[in-house]
């Protein structure tokens, strides 16, 4: 009996679970009409820094979190709601606390109730973008039928108001980017970049944030420095439109006109960005003569390594990712002697960290095995050596194509 009742309760207990991805709903909202309407809601694709690894919220059933933000200025109504929770009188247990742990993240100052957001909402025409103006550019929508503009600005901590703007927007971090942390704003070497849409509201024209990326000065002895982009996030709504790729050309074109910029390098890639960066550094280098297809075939060469860099601010190693890919709009892989020749180029650049690995494991098994075994582990070696070699050689060749893809498309 006992057991059968703790399982009743068990089962009781687990519909007090709630997944908060799910549970968090965020908005950017323009018009007070968007309050209501559910196809403006979006999620957060991460909750794991606020909500532990499991990102679930215990306690609750039919847990909404509203985090809304008025479009522009982020000024952020803040609201629980649930269907029921557990009772600690008759349950013996506790809820979680979901307040606290949202109000650790977001600055205070928020609504609670969507009155007083609604009338913040009236006063958004009054939002104007910080700092200075770096770049405009449109984007088609297919469902306004309407070319939208959009602007990049470079901000700092001396533009009156945007610290505190910095602190609503830097909370999206923690929903969308995996490892995210907040940045010392104390620190005067960060540069702001942001994006904003242009839009309408009975007859005036109004902001809305698009996204943002923050970069960090290094310094370079004896007199130059080296900028690293730190975050970069471009909020949900806007995704896929080419916004990343703008801001990211926009930040190369702002320090390629400083001297004293030695190259531009980036805290630890996503996969995406990586991408994106490629598609970028591609569009910024094909029309250096370095580049020209005749160049291209007589294979990589310190001239693109210093004309990339002195002109576009792009280092080394990226270099080398553009000349391959370049170097593959063209080349005619049908034709097997262009194609081999490719293919050894970019698997011997592939092959130096094996060959590393290879001396390193050379050395130690000297000291520890007799030498025919050596000769044997080495062949087995080097037949998954070969495999990984292809393997990585076809997947870069893939995500090359579709830079090449995206470019023909630019």
């Amino acid at each position: 009996l006992f057991f059968s009742g703790l399982t009743a309760m068990e089962k009781k207990l687990a519909e007090y679970k709630c997944n908060t991805n799910e549970a968090i709903q965020l908005k950017l909202v323009r018009f007070p009409e968007e309050l209501e309407d559910d196809n403006t809601t979006f999620n957060p694709e991460y909750s794991h820094q606020v909500f532990g690894d499991d990102e679930v919220a215990f306690g609750y059933k039919g847990l909404k979190i509203l985090l809304y933000y008025i479009a522009g200025n982020l000024s952020t109504l803040f609201r629980i709601e649930y269907t029921s929770k557990v009772n600690e009188k008759f349950d013996c247990v506790e809820a979680d606390d979901v307040e606290s742990k949202i109000r650790e993240i977001i600055p205070p100052g928020f609504c609670t109730n969507t009155d007083d957001f609604v009338s913040l909402l009236e006063k958004e025409v009054n939002f104007k973008p910080f700092g200075t103006l770096l770049h405009t550019y449109s984007v088609h929508n297919e469902e306004a039928g309407d070319d939208i503009m959009y602007q990049i600005y470079k901000a700092d901590m001396t533009c009156p108001g945007f610290r505190e703007y910095h602190e609503r927007l830097q909370t999206f971090l923690m929903w969308f980017i995996e490892t995210a942390s907040f940045i010392d704003v104390d620190d005067e070497r960060w540069n702001y970049f942001l994006v904003f849409e242009k839009y309408n509201k009975d007859g005036a024209t109004l902001f809305a944030t698009v996204g943002y990326m923050t970069v960090y000065n290094y310094y370079v002895y004896p007199d130059k420095t080296r900028p690293r982009v730190s975050q970069m996030l471009i909020l949900p709504p806007f995704q896929g439109e080419g916004h990343g790729a703008q801001l990211l050309e926009t930040v190369h074109r702002y320090y390629m006109s400083s001297p004293t910029v030695l190259d531009i390098t980036a805290e630890d890639p996503s996969e995406n960005y990586v991408k994106l960066r490629d598609f970028v550094h591609v569009k910024l280098c094909k029309d250096l003569l370095c580049f020209s297809p005749g160049r291209l075939m007589q294979g990589f060469s310190q001239e693109m390594v210093v004309e990339a860099q002195q002109k576009l601010k792009i280092n080394k190693q990226h270099t080398r990712r553009v000349y391959e890919i370049l170097r593959l709009r063209a080349t005619d892989m049908g034709d097997a002697e262009q194609s081999r020749s490719y293919r050894l180029d970019v698997k011997r650049r592939l092959i130096g960290p094996y060959k590393k690995k290879q001396r390193e494991l050379a050395k130690m098994r000297r000291c520890l095995r007799p030498e025919e075994l050596t000769n044997q582990l080495n062949q087995i070696d080097l037949n998954m050596q070969h495999e990984q070699l292809e393997e990585s050689f076809q997947q870069l060749v893939s995500d090359y194509r579709r830079v090449l893809e995206r470019l023909a498309q630019a």
